[in-house]
């Protein structure tokens, strides 16, 4: 029984692991399309400034 304690608490410690990296990747790639949107709004709002001009 204490093998089976050893394992579920190792699991569970690397199962915690892999979330905690999986929510920082997911923040990360959100963070990243919404600088590149931003970006491109930025760069089309030049474009049609540079036109007018």
């Amino acid at each position: 029984m204490e093998k089976l304690i050893l394992f579920l608490n190792s699991f569970l410690s690397y199962f915690l692991l892999m979330a905690v990296i999986v929510v920082l990747a997911g923040v990360a790639i959100f963070i990243g399309i919404k600088m590149r949107k931003r970006k491109n709004q930025q760069a089309e709002n030049e474009s049609a400034a540079a036109d007018v001009s």
